[in-house]
């Protein structure tokens, strides 16, 4: 009479396998969802530097980009269920811990769980328009206006705006700095990708980085701006803050050659996507 060969020890690896096969696939839907809305945007913002200002160049145009375009309802909802991903992974990685020595700390998890909670809100903003209510999201304009204005109203408004704009800004120049520095190296298996890939992956992901680096330093910028000013309208969201590029000396080839840079980081996520380490 046959026995299971499995026993405790081998159902507890296969669990471990299987949530791990899980977690893989969850982290590449996250990214490759990222990587679609970053190229989006990107050609979004290449449109409003070439004249065409109609569309919003941020999550909310995004959204509503891929519902015009053919098979646009199937995307929407492929494009949701990514992002819903992206919410388990993180909430995964809060409640259980991530990978690495200090996975299972506090300055590890909390974040994650922030993560995890805006990633379900534009999971779900995405899956109501994709079943034809709701707006993908709204514009990041009206929404940046409408918080900044209701933490001003607060007690030490001012100062939470401004410290939370500086921590942008320093977010944007970390963006910019590892980026620069090729960190993101560490989170690839070099070995597996050809020259050709590497090089590549280098031009996407350092181009991306610093560009992003970049809106977001200027985002933050903007907020810190209104804070001092005690002017909530001044605040920008992704959209104002890229058309904003338009408007210095250089004309619209900044913004363009931004776009770009926002695009690759699309292209990166992708790269990111094929040989992160997960």
């Amino acid at each position: 009479m046959k026995t299971s060969a499995m026993g405790p020890s081998g159902r507890m690896a296969a669990r471990r396998a299987a949530k791990g096969s899980v977690t893989r696939g969850a982290a590449r839907a996250r990214l490759t969802a990222r990587g679609v809305i970053y190229l989006l945007i990107g050609v979004l913002a290449l449109r409003i530097a070439f004249g065409d200002s109609k569309q919003q160049a941020d999550r909310g145009g995004a959204v509503a980009e891929i519902a015009h375009e053919p098979f646009g309802a199937v995307l929407l909802w492929a494009l949701g269920i990514g992002l819903a991903g992206m919410a388990l992974w993180q909430l995964s990685e809060a409640v259980f811990g991530s990978v690495g020595p200090d996975g299972g700390k506090a300055k590890q998890r909390l974040p994650a769980l922030v993560r995890c909670v805006f990633y379900a809100f534009v999971a779900y903003s995405v899956l109501l328009f994709a079943a034809g209510a709701g707006d993908g999201g709204g514009s990041s304009d009206e929404q940046s206006r409408d918080v900044t204005a209701k933490v001003l109203g607060m007690p030490a408004g001012q100062w939470i705006v401004g410290i939370a704009a500086a921590c942008v800004i320093g977010t944007g120049v970390w963006i910019g700095i590892r980026a620069v520095r090729r960190d993101f190296h560490e989170d690839l298996k070099l070995g597996e990708m050809s020259p050709r890939a590497r090089r590549l992956v280098d031009i996407t992901g350092v181009g991306g980085g610093v560009a992003c680096g970049l809106v977001f330093a200027a985002a933050g910028a903007f907020a810190l701006r209104a804070a001092i000013r005690y002017r909530p309208d001044q605040a920008k969201g992704l959209d104002d803050t890229l058309r904003s590029f338009a408007g210095t000396p250089f004309g619209p080839w900044l913004l363009a050659l931004v776009a770009v840079g926002v695009a690759l980081f699309g292209l990166f996520s992708f790269a990111l996507a094929r040989w992160s380490r997960l």
